[in-house]
C-alpha cells in the first residue's frame, strides 16, 4: 500500500548532464524541511553498476560512504549535508540493483512462469522500491518522512533512463496528482557572440519529457545571469506552464544561496498548493541561518591556503566531500578557502629529473594530503619537519606511519604491504573485515566506533572531550599493531583505537602544531553548521588560531555567531546552540 500522505517530488534534467540537479533537489528538500516537514531523498542512477564502489574517481567523482557501508553517488553527500540527514544504501537506486532484484525473483519462481519484461516487471520493481524507501526514517528523531525528493540522474532522452521515466509515468496516476509533482531542470545557454538567452534547448527538452508522459510542474532554468521576463514568458508559452512556474536558477556566489533563490521565487508556496501540504506561513527559521552563512561567505576577506596532495587531483569531484569539509571549517573561522591541488606524483624525486618544472611548481604549494604513495611520503616528511599543519585521511594516515618509520625509526624499507608485500618492516598490513562473496567484500565499510585512549589528545578535545566517536570507514589495510610501541617511544602516539583495541584509528605527533592522521573519513559527516573536528583543527592551525581555540575549551567566540533568530535546522531537535562562529584573534 502507498502511504496516503507521502508527497513525491521527481527532479529530472534536460539538455546536458551535470547541470546541477543534485544541488537543486537538495535545495528543494532544504526549504521544505525549513517549514517543519520531514524530508528524505532518493538518487536514481541509470547505469548498470550495482553501486558506485568499483568506480574510478574519474568516472563519477568520489565514492560517498554511508553509515551502513553503502558506497553511493556523491549526490547523496549533498542530500546529507543540506538536509542534515542520514541515508542508507537503498536511497541510491541503480539499474543494476533493479535488474538484480527482478532476476533474483525470476530465478526463485516468483513470477510463476510468466515472461519477465521491462513493462510491467522492471517498472513495477522501481515503483515498489521508491515507495518502500520513502518511508524509512532519516532524521535522528526516527519520524517517518512526509516528503520524498527523487533525483533521476542523466538526461531525459537517454536510452538507459527510459524504464525509470516510464515507471514514474505510471506512478503519477497510482499516487494521485496531489501527491506527485515533477521539477524539470534545464539549461538556458547565453552564447557570448550575441549575449541572448536561448530557450530552444529547454523547449526541446520539455517536449521530449511530455512525449514520454511526464509534464513538468516547475521548470528550473540554469543560466549564467538572471532570466529576462521575455525569456521566462517564452518558456511559459512553449512549455505549457504559467510564468510563475518558470524558476530562474542563475549562477550564484555560493551554493548556500540556492535554497534562498528558490524560496524568493515562491517555490514553497507553489509546492504547498500543488501538493496540498499543510505548511503554515510562519517565518522559515532555518533559511535565516542559510542566509547568514551565505552573507558571511561573501564577506570573507582573510584567506587560508590548503594544499590537497592526492592521486586524482585532475578532477576536483574526486575529493568533493574533502573540499566541502574544508569549506565548512573555513567558513566557521571566517576565512576564505583556497585549495591548491597537487598531483602526488609531481612531488617524487624522479619528477625532478624527468619534468623539473612540474616538480618545482608542485613543492611550494604543499602542506596537506589525502592520497598518494612515494610523492605523498615526501610531502608528509616536509610537513612534519617544517612543522606545517597536516591532516592525513585513510591512506594519508598510513603513509604518515610509513614516513615516520623511515625517517625517525631508521626502517628504510618501511612500507605498506599493499605496495611492498616483501618489506622487512610492514608497518601497514592487510587486516580485512570479511564480508564474503562480493567485490570489496573484505573492506571495512561504514560507521565504526573509535575509542580515545589518551586524555590529552588534541583531536579528542576538538571532538568536545568525547570518550569515543563514530565515523565512516572505507579501507582494507591497517597500521600493524605489533609495532605500535616502537612509534610511541618516539612521541608518535596512537590516541584512538577500535573497540577491540586491535586497529589504530587516530595518530598524533608530539611537539608539532597539528600533525593528525585518521583511518576513517571524517569528511563524510561534515555539515555546513557542524564542521568536522579534524578538518576544523587543520584550518584553525593553518590560520594560527588552534591554541586560542583549545584554551577557550573549544568554544567559538560569541561575537560573530549566527543570530538566535536562526532557530533549528531540524523540525524536532534544537541545534541552535551549535552556532557557527567566527574565531576572534588574540
Amino acid at each position: 500500500m502507498i502511504p496516503a500522505m507521502m508527497k513525491y517530488i521527481l527532479v529530472t534534467g534536460g539538455v546536458i548532464s551535470g547541470i546541477g540537479k543534485g544541488i537543486i533537489a537538495s535545495s528543494v528538500g532544504t526549504i521544505l524541511k525549513s517549514c517543519g516537514l520531514h524530508v528524505t531523498a532518493i538518487k536514481i542512477d541509470p547505469y548498470i553498476n550495482i553501486d558506485a564502489g568499483t568506480f574510478s574517481p574519474y568516472e563519477h567523482g568520489e565514492v560517498f560512504v554511508l553509515d551502513d557501508g553503502g558506497e553511493v553517488d556523491l549526490d547523496l553527500g549533498n542530500y546529507e549535508r543540506f538536509l542534515d540527514i542520514r541515508l542508507t544504501k537503498d536511497n541510491n537506486l541503480t539499474t543494476g540493483k533493479i535488474y538484480q532484484s527482478v532476476i533474483n525473483k525470476e530465478r526463485r519462481g516468483d513470477y510463476l512462469g510468466k515472461t519477465v519484461q521491462v513493462v510491467p516487471h522492471i517498472t513495477d520493481a522501481i515503483q515498489e522500491w521508491v515507495v518502500k524507501q520513502a518511508t524509512v526514517p532519516v532524521d535522528d528523531d526516527g519520524v517517518e518522512p512526509q516528503v520524498c525528493v527523487i533525483e533521476l540522474g542523466g538526461t531525459v532522452g537517454d536510452i538507459e533512463s527510459m524504464p525509470f521515466i516510464e515507471a514514474f509515468r505510471q506512478f503519477q496516476f497510482k499516487v494521485k496528482r496531489e501527491n506527485f509533482c515533477n521539477i524539470h531542470v534545464s539549461l538556458v545557454p547565453q552564447p557570448s557572440a550575441t549575449g541572448e538567452q536561448k530557450t530552444k534547448p529547454t523547449q526541446n527538452s520539455v517536449r521530449e519529457l511530455r512525449g514520454l508522459g511526464l509534464s513538468p510542474d516547475l521548470i528550473m532554468c540554469r543560466c549564467s545571469t538572471a532570466l529576462e521576463n521575455s525569456v521566462k514568458e517564452k518558456i511559459s508559452m512553449f512549455c505549457h506552464v504559467e510564468p510563475k512556474q518558470v524558476i530562474c536558477v542563475q549562477d550564484v556566489s555560493s551554493i548556500y544561496r540556492v535554497p534562498l533563490l528558490l524560496e524568493d521565487q515562491g517555490v514553497v508556496s507553489y509546492l504547498s498548493r500543488r501538493l496540498n501540504m499543510p505548511i503554515d506561513a510562519r517565518p522559515r527559521k532555518m533559511l535565516t541561518k542559510w542566509k547568514e552563512m551565505s552573507d558571511r561567505s561573501d564577506r570573507l576577506l582573510e584567506h587560508c591556503s590548503i594544499a590537497l596532495v592526492g592521486k586524482y587531483t585532475k578532477f576536483s569531484d574526486s575529493y568533493a566531500s574533502v573540499i566541502k569539509a574544508l569549506e565548512h571549517s573555513a567558513l566557521a573561522i571566517s576565512h576564505k578557502l583556497e585549495v591548491k591541488y597537487i598531483d602526488s606524483a609531481c612531488l617524487e624525486p624522479g619528477t625532478l629529473q624527468e619534468e623539473p618544472v612540474k616538480y618545482h611548481e608542485a613543492w611550494p604549494h604543499f602542506c596537506f594530503g589525502v592520497r598518494g604513495t612515494e610523492g605523498k611520503i615526501h610531502a608528509i616528511n616536509w610537513a612534519r619537519i617544517q612543522k606545517k599543519p597536516f591532516l592525513g585521511v585513510c591512506l594519508g594516515m598510513q603513509l604518515a606511519v610509513c614516513e615516520f618509520a623511515r625517517s625517525t625509526l631508521g626502517w628504510k624499507d618501511a612500507n605498506s604491504t599493499e605496495f611492498d608485500p616483501d618489506s622487512k618492516h610492514p608497518v601497514v598490513i592487510d587486516m580485512p573485515e570479511h564480508n564474503p562473496g562480493q567485490m570489496g567484500g573484505t573492506m571495512r565499510l561504514g560507521k565504526r566506533r573509535t575509542i580515545f585512549t589518551n586524555d590529552t589528545s588534541v583531536l579528542r578535545k576538538l571532538y568536545g572531550d568525547a570518550d569515543y566517536v563514530e565515523e565512516r570507514h572505507r579501507h582494507r589495510f591497517e597500521v600493524n599493531p605489533e609495532l605500535k610501541s616502537h612509534f610511541e617511544e618516539k612521541g608518535f602516539r596512537f590516541v584512538g583505537q577500535d573497540v577491540e583495541g586491535e586497529r589504530m584509528e587516530v595518530i598524533e605527533l608530539d611537539d608539532h602544531p597539528y600533525f593528525i592522521g585518521v583511518q576513517y573519513h571524517p569528511e563524510f559527516t561534515s555539515r555546513p553548521i557542524k564542521p568536522s573536528p579534524p578538518y576544523l583543527g587543520l584550518l584553525l592551525a593553518a590560520a594560527g588560531k588552534l591554541q586560542s581555540y583549545l584554551q577557550k575549551g573549544c568554544r567559538m567566540s560569541p561575537r560573530d555567531t549566527y543570530s538566535d533568530r536562526s532557530g533549528s535546522s531540524s523540525p524536532d531537535s534544537d541545534i541552535s546552540e551549535l552556532k557557527m562562529p567566527s574565531i576572534s584573534s588574540e
